[in-house]
């Protein structure tokens, strides 16, 4: 073999496996570079395919405008697969080459990672993996511990080795998922209609709104509101809601089906959209409800609250995983998208909508000050307070509901789970369903 043609066969061989720097030695190339230039035939040869990685989750967090950024920043498109939350965690278990990129809960991890198809990620390629809030790596919020009955991202950030099928008890080099947006959720209220306080998941039960609530038809979800409503009245403390015994699941769903033979409930929604037209209707006043929906009633020019209660919030978190199988020129796009995503851009453009971002600090950079002040400080805006799209989520001088990102996330009383006992919940949720 000439060199000419040895050099030819190298390269061939680093573009199609994505190592060609490694593939053809330095001097080697740069000896031929100038016969294959000369002969037109480089270009073909070294010109790679654009890099496109398949990003699976729910619509709800597949922003359309996040996924054209990246593209114009870095030359890497996004291909959304949109599914619901329980078909993301199927195809993690069932078919793990069917993504590149992963967004997914981390209730989800106790059932994923121990299938092993899950890579751990490396944190040294994590550009800003020491200014991750440690709401994720400790469990605090300004130094103080939140609750964390349920999966509490602490509990599963970290693995034991890039290809473990188990949960590191302290931090480690790999990551499970790098966290991406999370919240603390509690109860949507219409203020107009009620006209008066309310301060207790308790009053979600209350029969004076009998006919007018509503609660999430999401079972692994749905059961912790409703945990919250059962501690809220006296009925029960639960050693972890997010882990219930089938006695205590007995009780929770017992507690449900007899509201809901009482017509306490006007519905049991699934759906993001469904949520919000329930409450613009005014044909729920109380109800089981996410921040972005009590901001899309806003935009509507209706009152919503997205309520503080005194036994606190119920939280949840998502972050990006990898597949075991990536490799190559995917693998480095995904590094690129994750250190991408944390660099302030997406953070800013998340928090702007009613989420937290994983790093506070690049966030904080991308954002005017008023809008910081409002969203993260919890204090009035000095300015109308406007989305992402443009449409006015705050007129100047209202505060967000909940305050300031301490006094939110540090009001965490448990984490959205995967109970051991969940077959047993599901089927029990589904007899509340029917009844």
């Amino acid at each position: 073999m000439t060199d000419f043609t040895k050099t030819i066969t190298d390269i061939a061989s680093g573009v199609a496996t994505g190592t060609l720097e490694a593939s053809v030695p330095r001097r080697s190339l740069l000896k031929g570079t100038a016969g294959i230039l000369a002969a037109g035939m480089f270009p073909a040869v070294h010109a790679q395919e654009k890099i496109v990685l398949r990003y699976l989750g729910t619509a709800v967090n597949q922003d359309k405008t996040i996924a054209e950024k990246f593209e114009k920043d870095t030359g890497i498109k996004i291909q959304y697969v949109a599914v619901t939350t329980d078909d993301v965690t199927k195809r993690a278990v069932t078919a793990p080459n069917s993504f590149d990129l992963i967004d997914t809960e981390y209730f989800s991890l106790k059932k994923i990672v121990p299938t092993g198809n899950l890579k751990g990620i490396d944190v040294k390629k994590i550009k800003n993996a020491d200014k991750i809030t440690p709401l994720f790596t400790t469990g605090t919020v300004a130094g103080k511990a939140v609750g964390d009955q349920g999966t509490a991202p602490k509990k599963v950030i970290y693995l034991e080795s890039e290809k473990s099928k188990v949960f590191a008890k302290s931090p480690t080099q790999f990551m499970s998922l790098i966290p991406t947006v999370y919240n603390a959720d509690t109860l949507g209220i219409r203020p107009d209609l009620i006209k008066r306080p309310i301060n207790s998941w308790a009053e979600l039960l209350n029969p004076e709104f009998k006919g007018k609530a509503a609660i999430l038809n999401i079972p692994s979800i749905g059961i912790m509101d409703a945990a919250m409503v059962v501690e809220a009245m006296g009925i029960y403390k639960y050693p972890d809601k997010g882990n219930m015994t089938k006695k205590e699941i007995d009780l929770t769903i017992k507690t449900l089906i007899e509201a809901k033979k009482q017509g306490q409930f006007r519905s049991l929604w699934k759906d993001f959209n469904e949520s919000v037209n329930l409450m613009a209707s005014g044909e729920v006043v109380i109800q089981s409800m996410w921040s972005p929906a009590v901001t899309a009633v806003r935009t509507k020019g209706i009152a919503c609250n997205f309520q503080p209660l005194k036994e606190g919030y119920r939280a949840w978190a998502a972050g990006f995983g990898l597949p075991a199988t990536l490799s190559g020129r995917k693998l480095d796009g995904a590094y690129e998208f994750i250190n991408w995503f944390l660099d302030g851009w997406a953070g800013a453009y998340l928090n702007r909508q009613g989420y937290y971002s994983a790093v506070l600090d690049t966030a904080k950079s991308q954002m005017e000050a008023y809008e910081w002040a409002y969203w993260m400080e919890g204090k009035p805006a000095s300015q109308d307070i406007k989305s992402p799209t443009g449409d006015v989520l705050a007129k100047a001088g209202q505060i967000r509901d909940g305050g300031s990102y301490e006094a939110r996330m540090g009001g965490i009383a448990c984490w959205n789970a995967v109970m051991d006992e969940n077959n047993y919940m599901v089927q029990k949720w589904n007899e509340f369903v029917a009844a």
